[in-house]
């Protein structure tokens, strides 16, 4: 087996027993970006004299006896979230060139376990986007096809991870960006619970949605991920001062009398694709015969979220972003003799067709006379989506569904009808909405040979449960060994 090939698991007991050195394994993972990224594009910006010197670093540590769970492990970072010194782009030409002079939170807490950051992956512009193909720096493609788009806006992190780019990877989710890519690109992926993961040093897209979360090879890796990151943060007014569990220890394939909720409104949803139902029903039955028991629910305002999510979420991208003005940081266009003419090239410039797209979506909806009508209203909406999923807990420990209605479509497909982009996220909108946990696992192949994501979504707080039901499925697969053909 290459290196570069190992989870973070397998590489933490090789290095432990010092029969490998960080060294050799970041060199592996810098050898296999350099071979097969220019068929993917997963990286904007690739770290490689900063990563052999954390690995460096890494091997004395091992040598005098201090290891932590992700000592010398080589990573891949989403692009906007700040990592100092080297480039956050957001894969936007407004911040094309910056350089953050600080660490994000979970950043400082990849560098206290020790770990290696090998480069920033590539993503759709400030996060706005279900396939990477937003990126002003270029899209990436998905490893198992690369006629397909990875999913997004975690798309650079996903297709990393699938194609032993790195052994893990942080995206952040806003609206189902961990989770899609994740089903998309045939690893496991998970939002934790709003709260859980500091959003301190991440670039904001929508603040009372996006949460970090880990993107890894298998569900052992994604818990070691999750416990690393996780924790109280003060600077980020957001973080839950609540204590983090050992989560790998939740890891048992043990799910007898587990109840797993099956809510109608997801089942019955338009534009659902036989395939991906079929494999979300295998899943199903597959959990059953190891002792789970299904509960029909019931989460009657889902119809709804699409039109929630894309209020809610453009209007605090509006917000958010009209930072970017040419004036503090960033890209500044032409016009400087006259300030609303700097502005508007400025933005125009700096910002792609989405982006800006969203930008007007939302200021209109803050607007003198219809702020009450929209983003008031879909606020109100909001809380009755929160309230399905409380009353739904009462019945249930975990509820099941697809992440995305088909497997990856062809890149360019969509591209030109944000409707339909905007509608291959309808499965996993909810869970940011309400604040709760979400993740994909693998749990099928198409007929064509692409990835399909099973979604698991939990009570607030509750990651726990959804690993261990992960784990389970998991050990009595095998879906989570296949990798894309990349020589």
């Amino acid at each position: 087996m290459n290196l570069f090939e190992l989870t973070i698991h397998e590489a933490h007991e090789l290095l432990k027993r010092k029969e490998i050195s960080s060294a050799e394994l970041t060199r592996s993972v810098l050898d296999r970006i350099r071979d097969v990224d220019g068929r993917v594009g997963a990286y904007i910006t690739v770290a490689g004299e900063t990563a052999m010197a954390g690995a460096e670093a890494a091997d004395r540590a091992i040598g005098d006896g201090r290891i932590g769970r992700l000592t010398g492990i080589p990573l891949a970072v989403k692009d906007l979230i700040c990592t100092r010194g080297l480039r956050t782009t957001c894969a936007s030409r407004i911040l094309e060139n910056f350089i953050p002079p600080y660490d994000a939170g979970v950043i400082e807490r990849l560098h206290a376990e020790g770990a290696v950051i090998v480069g920033k992956a590539n993503m759709d512009e400030f996060a706005m986007g279900s396939s990477t193909e937003n990126s002003a720096m270029g899209i990436t493609r998905n490893p198992w096809d690369p006629t397909r788009i990875p999913g997004g806006s975690s798309g650079g992190s996903a297709a990393a991870v699938a194609a032993d780019m790195c052994l893990g990877a942080l995206g952040s989710d806003t609206g189902g960006s961990i989770r899609q890519p994740a089903s998309h690109c045939g690893v496991v992926g998970l939002k934790p619970t709003y709260g859980r993961v500091s959003r301190y040093g991440l670039v904001a897209f929508a603040s009372s949605l996006d949460q970090i979360g880990p993107l890894a090879k298998d569900v052992t890796d994604c818990a070691l991920l999750l416990s690393a990151v996780s924790g109280h943060d003060k600077r980020d007014s957001t973080s839950v001062p609540r204590a983090v569990p050992d989560y790998a220890a939740a890891l048992r394939p043990d799910i007898e009398g587990l109840r797993i909720g099956m809510p109608r409104e997801y089942y019955t949803a338009r534009g659902l694709s036989p395939e991906v139902g079929e494999a979300i029903r295998a899943a199903v039955r597959r959990l059953e015969e190891m002792g789970a028991r299904c509960v029909e629910i019931s989460l009657p305002h889902t119809p709804h979220a699409v039109a929630v999510y894309y209020l809610i979420a453009p209007s605090e991208a509006s917000s958010n972003l009209a930072r970017y003005d040419g004036v503090k940081y960033g890209f500044r266009g032409p016009g400087q003799d006259d300030l609303l003419e700097m502005y508007r090239s400025t933005r125009s410039r700096g910002f792609g067709p989405e982006v800006q797209r969203r930008i007007i979506l939302g200021t209109y909806a803050l607007s003198a006379g219809y702020y009450d009508a929209y983003y008031g209203k879909a606020s109100q909406v909001r809380t009755l989506i929160m309230a399905d999923f409380r009353k739904a807990f009462e019945a249930c420990d975990v509820i099941l569904s697809p992440v995305a209605p088909t497997p990856a479509f062809p890149i360019g497909e969509n591209i030109d009808d944000p409707l339909t982009m905007y509608l291959s996220d309808v499965f996993t909108l909810s869970a940011n909405l309400a604040g709760i946990p979400g993740m994909s696992v693998p749990c099928g192949f198409s007929d064509e040979g692409l990835p399909i994501g099973l979604q698991i979504m939990g009570n607030h707080f509750d990651e726990e449960t959804l690993l261990r039901v992960a784990y389970a499925f998991e050990q009595a697969t095998e879906f989570h060994l296949r990798k894309p053909a990349l020589p």
